[in-house]
């Protein structure tokens, strides 16, 4: 015998049209999470500013009194969708995080438009203006001729991006930080920092780990080819720059 269908599955929905003028980011997106909050560690230069997770611990019970615990710092990829004071606009895109870098260094220039036929094809169609969003209009760049604008290139020339700066500090993950303010919080924090402190010698597989990774390790790893860092100059210049190496966090 056949079940009647319910009078909502009986009559299909229609979808709503997309339109990028009343495009918005879901506000689940950007809810804060319990517990924690967005911070940033600044590196050599103002404009370097490395997002990280800040989580608070309760305090520890053991004793008559209560020993407070230092918070502890995780990675943050979330981009400005984890920082409370950001605008987000989804309609304009991601800020150049990597801008004032990439123009800096010389070797890149900027199109005057899109090179593919398919682009300027489907730039040029009005069917779909309603699905274009406004602050995405945006110039296209290249290498100049006679030049490499690859991270391995740099670092084989001896040369330490601010990417690479980046992917240090954020591997770090304010671990030194972390250890000093275990060691203020008391003797369980003491005894915590000296054994988190430790580190299995494990399996190296060729790399040689320091105890903290600097930025000179990074570069150096990454023109062995045993790291890739694939932030080009003519690439993204709103991406995040991410490390690719086995043993590390990443």
């Amino acid at each position: 015998m056949n079940a009647a269908l319910p009078s909502s599955a009986a009559t299909p929905t229609t979808a709503t049209p997309f339109a990028a003028a009343t495009a918005a980011v879901d506000a689940a997106a950007i809810a804060p999470l319990p517990n924690s909050r967005r911070i940033y560690v600044e590196g050599s230069r103002p404009d370097l500013q490395v997002p990280m997770r800040e989580i608070s611990q309760s305090d520890t019970h053991t004793t008559a009194t209560p020993e407070a615990n230092p918070p502890i710092y995780v990675y943050d990829c979330s981009g400005p969708y984890g920082d409370p004071a950001a605008q987000i606009d989804i309609r304009q895109g991601l800020p150049a995080l990597r801008a004032a870098w990439i123009e800096e260094r010389h070797d890149t220039e900027v199109l005057p438009g899109l090179t593919s036929a398919f682009g300027r094809q489907r730039s040029a169609d009005p069917g779909l203006d309603a699905l274009r969003f406004p602050g995405l209009h945006r110039q296209p760049r290249r290498a100049k001729p006679g030049h490499n604008v690859s991270q391995m290139h740099y670092a084989r020339r001896g040369i330490i991006t601010p990417e690479m700066e980046f992917v240090a500090l954020r591997e770090n993950l304010r671990r030194r930080e972390y250890l000093e303010s275990l060691r203020a919080a008391g003797p369980q924090g003491v005894r915590l920092a000296n054994l988190m402190g430790r580190q299995h010698a494990g399996q190296h597989f060729g790399a040689s780990l320091p105890e903290e990774i600097t930025p000179e390790f990074v570069r150096s790893e990454i023109a062995r080819g045993r790291a890739i860092l694939p932030n080009k100059s003519s690439g993204f210049s709103r991406s995040e720059p991410i490390l690719q190496m086995r043993p590390l966090a990443t």
